[in-house]
């Protein structure tokens, strides 16, 4: 089958060149490289510089993707093998071509790329937009050769050999005369017409404050000096990168440089730290020791499955700081699932007790919280108080969520702050080119807040934790139209981007009408108001009573495969015959996708697949990055869907991830999965 991202590809090069012929009037309008459908969330993988610096061969880097693969290092994630600075060649073919140093890499690059493939692993390689590496400059390596003039061909030749990823290093590029924003473009739109697929890593020494423009151009980009391998340079980046939360998201990434675990300048204890923070602040996590080497302490550090989720969150929001003072930090991060993870970091030198509260993290009003420590495991229960005692250097890390609402939760139970009282101005008439306005309602549930400023967007999202239980949501709305009873307003449920109930038109003063819709499954609902273009400046409305209806989770979970998270060649196709008229394909060789499910409590469930294959497929399925359950599908047809015989599986109470995967063969596709 034809690789789907080429047709995107095509599809962006051409939207490229029509923005480009607009530019002449309109000025650029990039297409941004977080919009290439790689790095959704923070790219792992193993960098050879670290470990070995110049000292590189073909040897060297193949024995760190048998590693990667044989200390459970690819199984939890770690993707990438990225060849970092000195595999040039002095000179390029007689075609232009850069080619690999002949004496440390005699098979070629392609064949070093095709050998991390067939282990189920991506390739990543090092390159610059000057005329010489780093290496050469500091390093008198006398593979001096950059890029510049040479950017369309240096990324035909990478997407020719399977190259992944690209790291594309400035090394004083500005003597060469090149402009950052436009030299790193430049190659940004050189490897997207190759039409393959390859995350785009640019360093360049930061600028503060931070350019703008990386978060259109790169998908993860450099905010920092180099790390060294000892407390100061690694705490010292980690306060640097801390401030720069604001720019990081799904696809485009904050990257305070590579992990140092393992290389013996620092003790466990400040590993562990190192590690906790980076997962915190959503970095990318690029192992850079030599794994051949490693310790089972230093795989432990780098392979904990609690750590690696909250990295791996997929709502890509990088923790913020919460309280910083005497050298104890605070940190808070927003999970999928509505809980925090929380970092409790101690720089100074002996062991200090460190707190917080949940009002602090956002997430105050519950009537109790649960702790998951993610490096002992001990999971307790607090009122609103995290605290911990930690020693020297160290860092305690909670998962902490709310317990979950149970019975019916009504709108005068819950914390409820307006600008206004009663009946408040929902938005202006859009007929008539208004903009929208309002009272900026805040709705807050057990101290998680479900919707913002309804009037300032003519919608609103309510976000809820599926692991809550809370199924059917139930609001008495209605409207004061002040103007004239000929007005009308229809007030909508939405969930997902899809209409699920509608109150009909109501025309007289306070007219109301009770709206229930079911809401399992869904991550999004929102209430909408709409005015129906009847020419007044100002609807007047309230959702009166609203409600939402919890309780346990009892019945089936279904989760649609489109929903999930997705790297490598999978992706979303239609299927009229799958549920939600979708599913993902291109599974298994580097794709898979990975979904979150939620559960009030942990225990033993069953989990049943649906799925499409033509013969006998295998999908791998890791619960919480756990040991993947191989599980052999036979079908008949890729366009009907069937389900596999359940299989049990163990939750933790909480958010919990699936992946389906296949590192060596094409896995079947996938529809959806059940959670009973």
């Amino acid at each position: 089958m034809p690789l789907p991202f080429f047709r995107r590809s095509l599809a962006a090069v051409c939207a490229a060149f029509l923005l480009t012929t607009a530019a002449v009037v309109a000025g650029p309008s990039p297409v941004a490289a977080s919009d290439n459908g790689l790095a959704l969330t923070p790219q792992m993988g193993w960098n050879s510089w670290n470990a070995f610096h110049c000292s590189i061969d073909q040897a060297k880097i193949r024995g760190a993707a048998d590693a990667l693969v044989s200390t459970g290092l690819a199984a939890a994630g770690y993707k990438y093998v990225n060849v970092d600075d000195c595999w040039q060649a002095s000179t390029r073919d007689a075609n232009g071509r850069l080619r690999g140093d002949p004496t440390r890499f005699p098979d070629g690059m392609k064949a070093l790329a095709d050998y991390v493939h067939a282990k189920g692993l991506k390739f990543g390689i090092y390159a610059t937009p000057g005329s010489r590496t780093c290496a050469n400059i500091w390093d008198n390596y006398p593979g001096a050769l950059g890029s510049k003039g040479h950017e369309a061909l240096d990324a035909q030749t990478f997407a020719d050999w399977g190259v992944d990823y690209l790291k594309y290093d400035w090394c004083r590029a500005d003597e060469d005369g090149v402009d950052a924003q436009a030299g790193f473009t430049l190659m940004r739109d050189s490897l997207a017409d190759t039409g393959r697929p390859v995350l785009f890593s640019i360093h360049r020494e930061p600028q503060l404050p931070m350019e703008s423009w990386r978060v259109d151009v790169a998908n993860s980009w450099r905010t920092t000096s180099d790390i060294r391998d000892n407390w100061s340079s690694m705490i010292g980046i980690a306060h640097a990168n801390q401030p720069l939360a604001g720019y990081a998201r799904p696809g485009a990434w904050n990257d305070p440089d590579m992990l140092e675990v393992g290389n013996g300048g620092m003790t466990a204890t400040e590993y562990r730290t190192h590690m906790s923070l980076w997962a915190e602040m959503a970095a990318p996590l690029l192992v850079g020791t030599n794994l051949i080497e490693a310790s089972t302490t230093t795989i432990g550090i780098l392979t904990n499955p609690d750590v690696l989720a909250v990295s791996q969150d997929p709502l890509g929001r990088q923790g913020t700081v919460v309280s910083s003072s005497g050298g104890l930090v605070v940190m808070s991060r927003v999970l999928a699932d509505g809980a925090r993870a929380v970092t409790l970091t101690n720089e100074t030198g002996s062991t200090v007790t460190i707190s917080t509260t949940a009002s602090a993290l956002g997430i105050g009003g519950s009537s109790s919280y649960t702790l998951k420590d993610l490096w002992s495991k001990a999971t307790t229960t607090t009122t609103g108080t995290v605290s911990a005692s930690v020693p020297s250097h160290a860092t305690v890390m909670y998962k902490v969520t709310p317990s979950a609402p149970t019975g019916t939760v009504y709108l005068s139970d819950l914390s409820w702050t307006s600008a206004t009282n009663g009946w408040g101005p929902v938005e202006k008439d859009r007929s008539v080119g208004e903009a929208a306005a309002g009272d900026g309602r805040t709705l807050t549930v057990n101290g998680t807040t479900y919707a913002k400023g309804l009037g300032a967007h003519a919608a609103s999202d309510i976000r809820y934790p599926l692991g809550a239980g809370c199924t059917t949501v139930t609001a008495d709305v209605g409207v004061d139209d002040e103007k004239t009873t000929a007005g009308s307003v229809v007030f909508q449920i939405w969930r997902d981007g899809t209409k699920v109930a509608d109150s009909g038109v109501k025309t007289y003063t306070q007219a109301a009408t009770r709206l229930t819709a079911d809401v399992t499954g869904g991550s999004v609902l929102r209430l909408v108001v709409t005015d129906a273009g009847d020419g007044i400046g100002s609807d007047h409305a309230d959702w009166g009573d609203a409600r939402l209806t919890c309780g346990s989770s009892s019945g089936p979970v279904t989760i649609e495969a489109e929903k999930g998270t997705r790297s490598g060649a999978a992706v979303v196709t239609t299927c009229p015959a799958c549920s939600g008229g979708a599913k993902v394909g291109y599974l298994g060789n580097g794709g898979d996708v990975t979904l979150t499910v939620n559960a009030t409590t942990a225990g033993t469930r069953q989990l049943t697949v649906t799925h499409l294959t033509d013969g006998t497929r295998t999908f791998m399925v890791s619960v919480n990055g756990a040991a993947a359950i191989q599980l052999s599908l036979n079908g008949t047809s890729w366009d009907t869907p069937a389900d596999a015989a359940p299989i049990s599986i163990t939750l933790n109470a909480g958010g919990n991830s699936i992946r389906f995967y296949n590192t060596s063969a094409p896995a079947p596709d996938l529809d959806k999965i059940t959670v009973t």
